[in-house]
């Protein structure tokens, strides 16, 4: 067994193998290095590979991580605040959780609820941050030492239940609205990274977190200050401008600047 230390750059998949069993690997090129690794353990830097290689086209690709909580920021792009009729210039972001039971993988299906729940759903492209390491009160300088890497999430939204709704759970927590990955990528700044969205390839958002309304390390701070950060815990960074509904037989991809892309279809 073979003990590795996290690079600068790393992308780490979560996968079930013909085994059944569920790991974490290396992604190189069209293979991944199985670890014998732990979350934790890749947390800490700790990379035990196993001297096993797989195609990453024979494995089923998994959420990058499981959290104890995914926590949304949302109204962090003045664009979006203005086209969902939002509050502008607010001093704090908009603060919302989505359901564990909400995540789905990268190339998973986004099940769209019967009419009569809501008609109208649409998607939200967003950067990801996954904690490393527990934080509380943590100090904004600080803030970016807590992260793990980046990922991709589709925050899927019914936007009419939004929009009636004195809270946002119903319409952010339906099964399936929440894609999320395919992966984790370490070392990336999260601060200046564009984020492209397409519906069935047409772009529909494009935008870069270095124009959002709050800084990244000001929402890890800001967060911490209200529940404690723990290790594979998904921060959400918010959505620029560009949503709109999808319909069953569309095919939605995030891409985000040196992540990936999160492509899944709506059925």
């Amino acid at each position: 067994m073979v003990m590795q230390v996290i690079r600068k750059t790393q992308t780490i998949v979560r996968y079930q193998n013909h085994d059944s069993k569920v790991y974490y690997g290396i992604v190189e090129d069209d293979e991944i290095l199985q670890l014998s690794s732990n979350f934790t353990e890749i947390a800490n830097n700790q990379l035990k590979y196993d001297g096993v290689r797989v195609k990453y086209s024979d494995v089923k690709i998994l959420e990058p991580v499981v959290p104890s909580k995914v926590v949304n920021f949302g109204w962090t792009y003045a664009e979006h605040v203005k086209e969902v009729g939002g509050q502008a210039n607010l001093k704090q972001p908009l603060l919302f959780l989505k359901p564990i039971s909400a995540l789905i993988p990268d190339q998973g299906e986004i099940i769209l609820p019967p009419n009569d729940l809501t008609n109208q759903v649409e998607m939200e492209g967003e950067l990801a941050l996954v904690i490393g390491k527990r934080g509380k009160n943590i100090k904004e300088e600080e803030a970016l030492d807590y992260v793990l890497g980046c990922t991709v999430f589709n925050d899927v939204t019914a936007r009419d239940l939004t929009h009636t709704d004195p809270q946002y759970t119903r319409g952010k927590g339906f099964d399936t609205f929440g894609p999320l990955g395919p992966w984790i990528v370490t070392g990336v700044d999260p601060t200046n990274l564009r984020i492209v969205t397409t519906l069935n390839g047409e772009v529909v958002q494009d935008c870069n977190t270095n124009q959002m309304s709050f800084s990244i390390p000001f929402l890890i701070s800001w967060i911490s200050q209200i529940m404690t950060l723990e290790p594979g815990d998904v921060l959400a960074t918010g959505s620029p401008s560009g949503s709109c509904p999808m319909k069953s037989g569309d095919v939605v991809s995030v891409e985000i600047e040196n992540i990936g892309k999160l492509c899944n279809n709506v059925k």
